[in-house]
């Protein structure tokens, strides 16, 4: 019992999560400001940042459903921690729960249902556009992020459990060097960034349109667990590409963690780069895009992983 607490409360669960993203969150700030030919934050800022808003007040909207508006983020932030600590077991330990692949796809959806819900609580038409996109967004990503995710549960045996597909890449080779891995890990990224609200795909929020749309009308510790959740994000969902798709990750020799650090680091600046050298498209847009083209594409890998190619 505690040492599962300790998995939860401190490695690689809530502490260990929100520090770390809070570092990769700088490191995102730092190389956007690099690629615009900025200095950048200092290395502290992001933490700041966070304990400024602890301090803040919190403003609850008249005539408002105060529980959905403040249990929204409070679920939000539970429901990262949880994922990371489930995905971080796997990837740090080599410990695993049955079906726990399964667990995280729900969890994942958890934070986008709660976000909408929270949005929609504070009848502000920002905020109720924002709520909107991000559910139209959801609606449309999240196929092809399934179809993703099932090429590496056909590879390696219709397994949904995260320490058999490591076990099995470790056997047989990673699952990106086949043709259907290739492809599915591609759409895997696109995918991360419309979950992580990165542009192309930050339409829910879209600063100059709608105002920070969804999280409009938090303030305070409210808005810390929605920018907390935010950076979380940062540290398992490019561990969960380096599981699925490229062997997990390893610590037994100095070359190993090296390489290891480097696949996660690499997904981290792919993304990064993304959101730096792409204008926010329209929601129709996006919309087009995962079911015309993303969700067929990630359609075809599946049929290949199938196949056995």
């Amino acid at each position: 019992m505690l040492l599962k607490l300790f998995y939860l409360l401190i490695f690689p669960g809530f502490l260990f999560a929100t520090i770390f993203g809070l570092i990769v969150g700088w490191v995102e700030r730092k190389v956007s400001a690099r690629v615009q030919f900025r200095i950048g934050p200092p290395f502290f800022q992001n933490f700041f940042d966070v304990f400024k808003l602890l301090g803040k007040e919190v403003i609850l909207i008249k005539n408002s459903p105060f529980f959905i508006f403040v249990f929204a983020p409070i679920i939000a932030f539970a429901s990262v921690v949880v994922t990371t600590t489930l995905v971080g077991t796997v990837a740090f330990f080599n410990l695993g729960i049955g079906g726990d692949l399964l667990f995280i796809i729900y969890l994942m959806m958890i934070y986008s249902v709660a976000l909408i819900l929270g949005a929609s609580s504070t009848g502000n038409i920002y905020s109720s556009i924002g709520a909107g996109r991000e559910m139209k967004l959801l609606l449309s990503d999240e196929l092809a992020f399934i179809l993703v995710i099932l090429v590496p549960i056909i590879q390696s045996g219709y397994s949904i459990k995260l320490t058999e597909i490591v076990n099995y890449q470790s056997q047989n080779g990673m699952i990106i060097g086949s043709a259907s891995g290739i492809i599915a890990f591609v759409i895997g990224i696109i995918c991360l960034q419309a979950k992580m609200a990165m542009q192309p795909f930050d339409i829910a929020e879209a600063e100059t349109e709608i105002v920070d749309g969804t999280l409009i009308e938090y303030s305070g510790v409210l808005l810390a667990l929605w920018k907390i959740s935010h950076h979380i994000m940062y540290v398992f969902l490019p561990l969960l590409l380096v599981i699925l798709f490229w062997g997990g990750i390893s610590f037994a020799t100095v070359g190993a963690a090296l390489g290891s650090i480097g696949k996660y680091l690499l997904i981290v600046v792919v993304l990064i780069l993304i959101k730096n050298t792409n204008p926010r498209v329209r929601i129709n847009s996006a919309i087009g895009f995962f079911w015309k083209i993303a969700s067929p594409l990630a359609f075809i890998a599946m049929i290949l992983a199938i196949l056995g190619v």
